[in-house]
């Protein structure tokens, strides 16, 4: 028995990366997944995003666990495609249970030729990404009366505001992952009487591509400020996917099942520096 038997998750930004391993662990532990990327290149990101042959890989990866997957291609910026993708995945799995909304741009050291449209765009993805992607399932979970578990995905610099220099894409990055706590908290208010637990996770950098590309060098190269103000208090420069996993799994599971409203650092101490 696994311990999400039963049980169907919603996850943004699936393709790849975190949003990939969230869909892998609880694909392990028996959920079936609704997935969504948006596999296209946004014009102020300059590192290569994900692509339609990496959402049909995580595809793979939850099929080879013996668990169902729905999955399409969808911008989180559009909500009437997220309503259609979660109303896909009811059709074909009759709940949703658990959302992670982990979908992000983070463009620090792309070329910016138009600092508004960067600012816009992060924003965008990052904050009403956020909002759309709760607001699409929220109310199956509601009508479905059995509670459920909802996870924002913000970042130490939601917390923070280390590493601001002035770019669209500092400015917006740390604006919006700001914002996600303000939705985080107005959600638990909303989604409590329904039993729905809604939290934000806090990650330090993490190896994934949004980080770990040439541009996010060459900012942090050309910024020894910002990295020297961005460095951990535990001596480990990034963390793995895997840990901010498990802060994930162990959130949406029952084994936390009276948390909500918490804003969690898994940070290796950055956020007590």
């Amino acid at each position: 028995m696994g311990k999400f038997d039963g049980k169907v998750a919603f996850i943004t930004g699936a393709a790849r990366g975190m949003g990939r391993d969230h869909a892998i662990r609880l694909a392990e532990s028996g959920a079936d997944i609704i997935a969504v990327d948006l596999c296209e290149q946004i014009d102020t990101v300059a590192y290569p995003m994900s692509t339609p042959e990496d959402l049909e890989q995580t595809v793979d990866e939850v099929q080879s666990r013996g668990r169902r997957i729905v999955h399409r291609q969808a911008d989180v910026r559009d909500f009437q495609a997220l309503q259609s993708v979660t109303q896909e995945g009811l059709s074909a799995f009759g709940s949703i249970d658990i959302v992670i909304a982990n979908a992000g741009i983070a463009p620090q050291g792309s070329p910016e030729p138009d600092i508004a449209q960067t600012f816009r765009d992060v924003v965008e993805v990052n904050l009403f990404g956020t909002w759309n992607t709760v607001q699409a399932a929220a109310p199956a979970m509601i009508e479905q009366g059995r509670g459920g578990s909802i996870v924002l995905i913000s970042s130490t610099q939601g917390l923070s505001g280390v590493g601001g220099t002035g770019s669209g894409a500092s400015s917006g990055y740390a604006s919006s992952k700001h914002g996600v706590v303000g939705l985080m908290r107005s959600f638990t208010h909303w989604l409590a009487p329904h039993s729905i637990r809604v939290n934000s996770v806090h990650p330090t950098g993490v190896l994934t591509p949004m980080i770990v590309n040439e541009h996010m060098q060459t900012f942090l190269a050309k910024n020894p400020d910002v990295a020297k103000g961005m460095q951990n208090l535990l001596p480990v420069p990034a963390l793995e996917s895997a840990d901010i996993v498990n802060a994930v799994a162990w959130l949406v599971s029952d084994e936390a099942r009276f948390l909500t409203g918490v804003a969690l650092p898994v940070d290796a101490g950055f956020s007590a520096r």
